[in-house]
């Protein structure tokens, strides 16, 4: 009776290339052969120097033209950021703001929104959020977009 042994096994040289076809270990025939499972032989095998191990392929995953996470993040950080300014008006209602800026802004919670809102009725303007240049724009263009008066101005860190 023949043994196949499918997986990951030690082989010597001898065995994967001199064994004859009534060998009680051969692995000419059987079933793991013919599947494919039998990907690669460590070099020490291929060179005759002792055992090999049958190990599965190294698959490597890469992208062309892109750039590692490590730099993506790193030019996200280095970009400038920039405020996204709420004007008080004399137009909308204080629910209207409070809806549009929970609308607009990705995250705003209720709470957020009425302290925003609140400040910019008492002191005329309040910092919506600060973010990148671009998003800053879109978010500007959002609201005004819903009939509130915004602006976009560098963070320079300051009150």
């Amino acid at each position: 009776m023949e043994t196949t042994i499918c997986g990951r096994l030690a082989l010597a040289p001898s065995t994967l290339f001199n064994s004859k076809s009534g060998d009680k270990h051969s692995l000419s025939k059987g079933p793991c052969l013919s599947r494919g499972v039998l990907m690669t032989l460590s070099t020490s095998a291929a060179l005759g120097k002792g055992g090999g191990v049958l190990d599965k392929p190294i698959i490597e995953k890469t992208t062309p033209g892109r750039e590692s996470e490590f730099d993506l993040r790193k030019s996200k950080k280095m970009a400038p950021p920039y405020r996204v300014i709420l004007h008080n008006d004399n137009f909308n209602k204080r629910e209207y703001v409070v809806q549009v800026l929970m609308k607009v802004i990705p995250g705003m919670t209720v709470d957020n929104a009425v302290n925003i809102m609140q400040e910019a009725h008492i002191n005329g303007i309040a910092v919506v959020i600060v973010c990148a240049q671009a998003d800053a724009e879109q978010h500007c263009m959002q609201l005004r977009g819903n009939g509130l008066l915004s602006s976009v101005e560098p963070d320079g860190g300051g009150c």
